[in-house]
């Protein structure tokens, strides 16, 4: 059985308190539905655009830019200009990883719906 190109966290040793404030800060970024909504717009459309992704959420275009631009700094999301448009796509390949994970995780036992005691 071959090794994943990434550690898993159990094959590392203790995360330091700068590494565990960065992925904190990963997390925190990542923790917005907002944000969680538009990265499932951006998996499931085919090259979007600002207002593709504005209506596929039920937003404003200048509340999706601030929502992605912090996205786009993380460089998560990468972006190119056809014409007046803008298109954002997901570069960052364990951000789908994990959103498919914690998707699954949520079917199978959700978090925030009480358990039957």
């Amino acid at each position: 059985m071959t090794s994943p190109a990434v550690p898993i966290a159990v094959d590392r040793t203790l995360l330091g308190l700068a590494e565990a404030g960065e992925l904190a800060g990963l997390f925190e970024v990542l923790a917005s539905a907002t944000r969680v909504r538009l990265l499932h717009a951006l998996m499931t459309l085919d090259d979007p655009c600002m207002s593709d992704l504005a209506a596929a959420v039920g937003m404003k275009a200048q509340a999706v830019s601030n929502q992605l631009r912090k996205l786009v700094d993380l460089g998560i999301l990468d972006t190119r200009r056809h014409g007046n448009h803008i298109h954002y796509r997901i570069v960052e390949p364990s951000v789908t990883k994990l959103l498919d994970q914690g998707l699954g995780i949520n079917r199978e036992q959700p978090l925030l719906k009480p358990r039957a005691s």
